[in-house]
């Protein structure tokens, strides 16, 4: 159950709608995440109240339609799984979109079970009395 924000410069919504599915499609292809964990929060900034900053860096030259794509989820893939995954967005996004592979930065972040609460204050994955709710994704 991946956590997924993804920000995007000047977008609209057709646009945010296209990058998580595209998001959420490589998640489900690489990871195995079940197609219904979907939990993003997608945000298209307007370059004047709220905007994007980006640089070039490893000589990969971004230009305005840069898309940022933050992943938390639990520990435990491998590299190689990781390595996919990047391509896969990369690839969804361009498809779908029409971005540039450049322009697509991810970023993950793991923690463990005891990091997620999925409502009512309780820590499902990791309650108190040893037995987790539902698998573990």
């Amino acid at each position: 159950m991946p956590f997924v924000h993804i920000d995007a410069l000047g977008t609209d919504p057709a646009r945010l709608d296209a990058l998580g599915r595209a998001v959420q499609d490589a998640l489900v292809e690489t990871l195995g995440v079940p197609p219904d964990d979907r939990f993003q929060v997608l945000t298209g900034h307007d370059g004047a109240t709220s905007t994007l900053r980006h640089g070039d860096h490893l000589g990969l030259c971004k230009d305005d339609s840069v898309v940022f794509v933050a992943i938390t989820m639990r520990s435990g893939r491998s590299p190689e799984r990781k390595r996919a995954l990047y391509r896969r967005i990369a690839e969804l996004v361009h498809e779908r979109t029409g971005t540039a592979p450049r322009n697509v930065l991810v970023s993950v972040t793991e923690n463990t079970c005891i990091d997620w609460s999925f409502g009512d204050g309780e820590a499902q994955y990791a309650p108190a009395d040893g037995e987790p709710a539902g698998a573990l994704p």
